[in-house]
């Protein structure tokens, strides 16, 4: 979110909370800013937001004044809005699923590992990776027809849509199996704000 804050070239301060390192659960002051711990989360004088996507357009609306997001082609505007929340909705669910797979394995007592194991290996290859293929192979072929996901102009979907890749990315072959891909991330990391957000904010560790 604060690449988006850097794109708007807005005035901002981070709070940072911390989240229980066995489980990962949310403390006790983050959920006093929402009561469900939820991260990340905007406060707007009166206003406290969370959910990525509402907050991107929340802020693409109120502080965008026409930019980041298509105002003329509609076929474009549809895209925009399909990718915004296609995101979360559908991208990132089989990359979190694929990461408490691994908690539980990871967590599991020694002498529950071999069956955890065993449980886990089976749900991923069998559901979880084949999902998290086919979602790629369909980015990758949808930024083969454009240059970004709404179209040939960059947009916040672009940023919504860059932490599921991110995670994809680091776990994946991907610059191989998905050029496409692999270029978009190279795009967007030489933006001057994505760069200005990591200054500002630090490295970030995506899922592994």
């Amino acid at each position: 979110m604060l690449w988006l804050l850097e794109e708007l070239g807005l005035e901002y301060d981070i709070k940072r909370y911390e989240r229980d390192a066995e489980t990962m659960r949310a403390p006790d002051s983050l959920k006093k800013v929402h009561p469900l711990g939820k991260s990340p989360v905007v406060t707007d004088g009166e206003l406290t937001l969370a959910e990525s996507g509402a907050i991107v357009e929340y802020l693409v609306n109120r502080y965008g004044n026409g930019r980041l997001m298509p105002t003329e082609n509609e076929a474009a505007k549809l895209r925009y809005t399909y990718w915004l929340h296609y995101a979360e909705g559908s991208a990132m669910p089989p990359l979190l699923f694929k990461l408490v797979m691994g908690q539980v394995e990871e967590k599991a007592a020694f002498w529950q590992r071999p069956l955890a194991s065993a449980v886990t290996s089976q749900v991923k290859d069998s559901f979880i990776d084949p999902e998290i293929s086919l979602h790629l192979g369909y980015m990758e072929s949808e930024l083969s027809a454009h240059t970004w996901f709404a179209g040939e102009a960059f947009t916040a979907a672009d940023i919504q849509m860059s932490f599921p890749i991110e995670v994809a990315a680091a776990s994946t072959d991907f610059s191989r199996q998905y050029p496409m891909l692999a270029a978009f991330l190279a795009r967007i990391h030489e933006r001057p704000a994505y760069q200005q957000a990591l200054n500002r904010g630090g490295e970030y560790e995506v899922l592994g």
